[in-house]
């Protein structure tokens, strides 16, 4: 059994093997291991967070879509639903984040996007999967 969020990845099957786990993670930046218990159950802090960079023009293009204020506060944690954004909403936000990164975003991975830190995360997997275009 695994449970995931954005900060940690926790297995407590004793089959699950340390490779495993680094062969899907293998697109994360860094991967922290924690203590093994005497119940076998094994704890992984992996993280994933996109360059700094990438979460600030994510920001700045969840401010204007939702046309927030400059004084708003906004985070990597920021989610789009107390921002106030609705379905539609979060809809033109990943089209535009599509336009912005020359990207192409899949539907089943646009409906999983809730904050800033998740979009920005997405962003970098999917330009660092992006073929390199050759020049003539």
């Amino acid at each position: 059994m695994a449970s995931l969020s954005t900060t940690s990845l926790s297995f407590k099957a004793p089959s699950t093997t340390i490779s495993q786990v680094l062969r899907k993670a293998s697109s994360f930046h860094s991967v922290t291991f924690g203590r093994f218990t005497s119940s076998k159950s094994l704890r992984l802090q992996i993280s994933c967070a996109a360059k700094a960079e990438t979460v600030q023009k994510v920001s700045d293009i969840v401010r204007e879509q939702l046309g927030l204020s400059a004084d708003t506060t906004l985070t990597a944690e920021s989610k789009f639903s107390a921002l106030g954004a609705d379905s539609l909403d979060t809809v033109e936000i990943v089209m535009e984040l599509e336009e912005k990164f020359n990207i192409s975003v899949e539907e089943s991975d646009a409906q999983n996007i809730t904050t800033i830190q998740e979009a920005a995360d997405l962003i970098e997997d999917l330009v660092q999967k992006k073929p390199a275009v050759e020049t003539s």
